[in-house]
């Protein structure tokens, strides 16, 4: 695979909506044969728990697609703590990672040729 086809999507907003639009970009982007990993940081930790304690909330398919493909690359330790998520990643089996003060290292991916997108 060439790294014009890499993509590391962070996604930092809480809202709902636009944490749909990740996941839609991402199964489509891999069944277009791309390389996706989604890295989960900041107010969108706190999706986590509210998928892990209602799977009757809208877009919960999506997001059972993307866990189950192994996408979901890194949920930030400290923003997943400071939601009052990370029981429910560690629950919902995510990785957890810090390796950057508590956060994702956006170098780490871009290191192995993702080009990243924020959302």
């Amino acid at each position: 695979m060439t790294n014009e086809m890499r993509y590391c999507l962070y996604v930092f907003n809480g809202d709902l909506m636009c944490f749909s639009h990740v996941l839609l970009n991402a199964l489509h982007m891999r069944s277009m044969d791309y390389d996706v990993k989604i890295v989960i940081e900041g107010e969108a930790t706190k999706l986590i728990k509210t998928f892990h304690d209602d799977p009757n909330i809208p877009f919960y398919g999506l997001y059972k697609k993307v866990k189950e493909s192994g996408m979901i690359s890194a949920v930030c330790q400290a923003c997943a703590t400071k939601m009052g998520s990370l029981e429910a990643a560690e629950a919902e089996r995510l990785p957890i990672v810090g390796d950057m003060n508590g956060h994702p290292s956006m170098a780490t991916y871009i290191e192995e040729g993702y080009k990243i997108i924020t959302f």
